[in-house]
């Protein structure tokens, strides 16, 4: 029979779960907030809150009793020092449990536990609880983000292709420039060998008289 044995095991053995416990004890008095599953948040918080009791009147063994299950000076010395001061007229609750939904990983109910006179302000919903913390859920939004890309994709190459459009039309409007410009010099250069071909004959013909008088 389990009589007088209240607690829970949390699925370890009784010096796992005394250094568990302390273990979270330190990060909750520390950070003021820490994330964890909902059993572990459901043992901590009859663990640290006749702890917490204890840190509003500061004496010598008060210190020595609460060292004795944290094990850290520095969690020992925030207790104390800003968080007695905090609590001072609450005359217990001091923390606060807020289910998160399942873990991705393996299910596991997620749970987040708070220092009440620290965080009166609720948490942002991190979207793993409910039905858009499914793996099913999760693999639609890759789908969509793979299709987003693709259709980024698309428009890039399109307007690369319209940039490059313009530049073809510059290169074929300069080589049909290069080309005119080359007519023009050959018809130059026909029109020159025509004029001199012209004044050849006109020569010799003033040549011819002057050697028939001469004969």
């Amino acid at each position: 029979m389990r009589h007088r044995k209240k607690g829970k095991k949390i699925g370890r053995t009784s010096s796992h779960r005394k250094r568990t416990l302390q273990a979270l004890s330190n990060a909750l008095i520390e950070d003021k907030r820490i994330t964890t599953t909902v059993a572990k948040a459901k043992a901590l918080r009859p663990f640290v809150e006749p702890l917490i009791t204890r840190a509003k009147e500061d004496t010598q063994h008060n210190r020595r009793q609460v060292f004795r299950h944290l094990q850290s000076n520095d969690a020992i010395e925030e207790l104390f020092g800003e968080v007695s001061e905090r609590v001072g007229n609450r005359p217990g609750g001091y923390t606060r449990i807020i289910k998160l939904g399942q873990r991705s990983g393996d299910g596991a109910e997620l749970a987040m536990i708070e220092l009440v006179d620290y965080n009166d302000v609720p948490p942002a919903d991190t979207g793993r609880g409910g039905s858009g913390g499914t793996r099913r859920g999760s693999g639609k939004g890759r789908r969509r983000s793979s299709e987003q890309e693709e259709q980024a994709s698309e428009t890039t190459d399109a307007s690369a292709e319209t940039d490059q459009k313009p530049e073809d039309g510059s290169a074929a409007g300069s080589a049909a420039s290069s080309r005119a410009e080359e007519e023009g010099a050959e018809d130059d250069t026909e029109e020159e060998t025509g004029e001199v071909s012209e004044e050849e004959p006109t020569d010799s013909s003033e040549s011819t008289p002057g050697k028939k008088e001469e004969e």
